[in-house]
């Protein structure tokens, strides 16, 4: 705001803190407290002081708003109607695609957060390189996302779908914050990253496709949107899955019923996903997920307490929103 204010006239100010204020803090704020949370965890009792814990703060506020930038963007190409309980920005009245904007000032807002609390530590460029990465790193994912959802249902493969998850989830909703962590924590050993980004990214596929079965079978006053995969032809766990099971009869209900606003195709849908068991299916692979991240995570060496990364993993496992 100080930024703002200092180049724009105060009504820019004013729409831009509504706009911060309506997409920012009303989430879960997962990868926000994962940062504080992998901080505190890395540093010795006595380095935890008031202002480290604000640094620590400051930053997961920037993994927030990032995201926030991510989902306002994301909202806008999937035409999605809800968003954490509420209509979503651009379905506002008088946003509509004034909401791209938003977010852009959104994701410069990181760097001018970063510029006034870390310029001075020598952390600030890996910080400063790590969001510009894991942006890019995103937005690949996104268009890899958004490329496959043009593609007809029998394109969809199990290696198109990991590809997407490692790119558009995993990197910045597991290993940006707790990278951010590491950076602020003063750990520098290389080794230690690589086998925090390995754990991390299993940890990341896990949870998108925990989402991928929320968005189809999850409570919408739980997870607080309407899910949109089915009518918006993405190619999902899910749907991945069903192609590998499915029968020529049955890939013709998808070929007739998927990719279309229409909500009895999108039941029918529904309907072949528990034909083929795939609600059980589900169930089966969360608990196999599980025990292998964490046989993982006891295999690891170097630099992270093995405690950190299972704490993580409980907090993801058996999630419904």
């Amino acid at each position: 705001m100080e930024i703002t204010n200092k180049y724009s006239p105060a009504e820019i100010g004013s729409w831009f803190a509504r706009a911060l204020e309506y997409n920012i803090p009303h989430g879960k704020l997962n990868r926000g407290l994962l940062t504080v949370l992998t901080y505190k965890n890395l540093v010795e009792s006595k380095d935890l002081t008031p202002e480290n814990i604000k640094k620590a703060q400051i930053l997961g506020w920037c993994v927030e708003i990032l995201h926030g930038f991510f989902l306002v963007y994301d909202d806008v190409m999937d035409n999605s109607p809800t968003r954490r309980g509420q209509v979503c920005w651009h379905k506002v009245p008088q946003v509509g695609l004034i909401a791209l904007n938003d977010a852009l000032m959104m994701e410069n807002g990181v760097y001018a957060l970063l510029k006034k609390h870390f310029s001075s530590l020598e952390c600030y460029v890996h910080l400063m390189e790590l969001f510009h990465e894991i942006t890019f790193i995103t937005t690949c994912g996104q268009s890899l996302d958004l490329l496959n959802a043009n593609n007809n249902v029998l394109s969809f493969s199990m290696e198109k779908y990991n590809a997407t998850v490692a790119n558009k989830t995993a990197y910045y909703t597991f290993y940006l914050p707790f990278a951010l962590a590491m950076h602020l924590a003063g750990i520098k050993d290389p080794e230690a990253f690589r086998q925090s980004k390995t754990i991390l990214l299993e940890m990341g596929h896990f949870f998108q496709v925990q989402d991928d079965f929320l968005d189809c079978f999850g409570n919408p006053e739980v997870t607080g949107k309407i899910g949109t995969d089915i009518q918006d032809n993405k190619c999902s766990w899910l749907a991945v899955v069903c192609m590998q099971r499915a029968n020529e009869e049955q890939k013709q209900i998808m070929l007739d019923c998927y990719g279309h606003n229409d909500p009895e195709k999108t039941q029918k849908v529904k309907d072949l996903y528990i034909s083929l068991g795939l609600p059980n299916t589900y169930a089966i692979y969360e608990e196999e997920s599980y025990n292998m991240i964490k046989t993982h995570i006891q295999q690891t060496s170097r630099g992270v307490p093995h405690g950190i990364f299972t704490q993580i993993l409980n907090k993801i496992y058996q999630r419904d929103a």
